[in-house]
């Protein structure tokens, strides 16, 4: 995790913080040179491509050098910040800041031999600009997008005069360097990339969850063989009961919703049907039946779409899973979701009915067997007891993998949290 440079100096490298993963965007510092650090005091904020995650210090010191700005996306393994811990560290004392506490960090730390450094930005040194010369004595500091473009046009990187931010190379710098050497009158179109209206059009760069979500769901659903199935259903009698409990004091400082008893209706559809919560194992040729339900909720957030999970929710009563949907929640609104509550999810619920929508065909969370969509709770007509009357009404939409959910299987399922749904004090009760 770490390694001494000198006697007095430690470089705290980029750890993995979610299993495997090779980068992660620095987004925050919470420290600058000069400040004196303790064991466990967060020094910075980092993306990576499942959240944002705060990272502590494991050992105290001065901050001697930070090796890279904000924005910066930097390899698993890369030192990205200098600690003096000897008696040449000694500097004033200096209060953390507020947001220095101890967080929980999954996946903490790297073997010293997967790591790869990068250039060095040396903290209170010139700032590299337009027109200066490019690092020498190290690796040039550019983003992955940009390096492998400069291998496709077999430009060196080291050659290339940086013009990004704190000397970062750009695409434009790799378009400039390569024009010469492909053409010796290059034209416009052969010198620079293509261009576009910045007034009428805005680049977005896919980095962070944007870049995991568009993979993993490309991924999917060009793996699995998606099958989708439809009910509409009266949930009158659950809206009804939804009010119920939110007067009910057990209840009392809990998130009650429509989504909690659509969470347990489907929890109950799987205890009947067990081998809807699966996976397919394409290494083994094995359907993998769990034992357990890791209940997945699709969130929307700032950074994109990501699908925490609610571990054991098959075994919480309906206090609990009202308490853990409203952590959930919460936290993901915050941003602050870690890797840990995203991974291992079994069978997911995507709410696109807060949207104002009736339902949709949602694309399997990766690895998992089904996942239910519900549409908006829209007052309708409907036949009741013989009658036509306006009562509350959804639609539901079950995809499934159809290499190890047939339809019967799946269309029980459906049935199923539909029943519970048009009658939620007989089949859920008060539990």
């Amino acid at each position: 995790m770490t390694t001494m440079t000198d006697s007095s100096v430690r470089e705290f490298r980029m750890p993995d913080v979610g299993e495997g993963l090779t980068e992660a965007e620095i987004l925050k510092w919470y420290v600058k040179p000069g400040d004196t650090v303790t064991d466990g005091q967060v020094v910075c904020e980092v993306e990576t491509a499942k959240a944002a995650v705060e990272l502590p210090i494991p050992y105290d010191g001065v901050v001697r050098a930070l090796h890279f700005p904000e924005g910066t996306t930097v390899d698993v393994g890369t030192s990205i910040v200098a600690i003096g811990t000897g008696k040449a560290a000694e500097a004033p004392e200096r209060t953390p800041p507020p947001e220095a506490r101890r967080p929980v960090l999954v996946g903490y730390g790297v073997s010293t031999s997967a790591t790869r450094r990068r250039a060095r930005k040396e903290a209170g040194g010139p700032a590299r600009a337009n027109g200066h010369a490019p690092v020498t004595g190290g690796r040039p500091l550019a983003k992955p997008p940009v390096r492998k473009l400069a291998k496709d046009l077999g430009v060196d990187l080291a050659t290339v005069v940086p013009s990004g931010p704190e000397g970062t190379v750009t695409r434009e710098d790799v378009h400039a360097a390569a024009a010469p050497a492909s053409s010796p009158s290059p034209s416009p179109s052969s010198s620079a990339p293509a261009s576009y209206d910045s007034a009428r059009e805005t680049r977005v760069p896919v980095k962070g969850v944007r870049k995991a979500t568009a993979a993993a769901m490309v991924g999917s659903a060009f793996t699995a063989p998606h099958v989708t199935e439809f009910v509409t259903v009266d949930v009158t009698r659950t809206m009804k009961l939804v009010e119920e409990l939110k007067q009910d004091k057990e209840y009392a400082g809990l998130r009650v919703n429509p989504l909690l008893l659509i969470a347990k209706a489907l929890l109950v559809a799987i205890k009947r049907h067990p081998d809807i919560n699966a996976s397919w194992d394409e290494t083994a040729q094995e359907i993998v039946v769990k034992h357990y339900v890791n209940l997945g909720i699709a969130a929307a957030t700032p950074r994109g779409l990501i699908v925490p999970n609610i571990k054991d929710a098959h075994a919480q009563t309906l206090p609990q899973l009202a308490a853990s949907l409203g952590e959930l929640v919460s936290t993901a609104r915050e941003g602050k979701t870690s890797p840990a509550a995203m991974q291992g999810g079994t069978v997911t619920i995507t709410n696109v009915g807060v949207f104002g929508v009736d339902t949709g065909t949602p694309i399997l969370n990766p690895g998992e067997s089904a996942i239910l969509a519900v549409g908006a709770i829209k007052l309708q007509p409907w036949v009741h007891k013989g009658k036509v009357k306006p009562r509350q009404v959804t639609t539901l939409a079950l995809s499934f993998d159809h290499r190890l959910v047939d339809g019967e299987l799946g269309s029980k399922v459906l049935a199923d949290v539909a029943a519970v749904l048009e009658q939620p004090k007989r089949l859920i009760g008060w539990a």
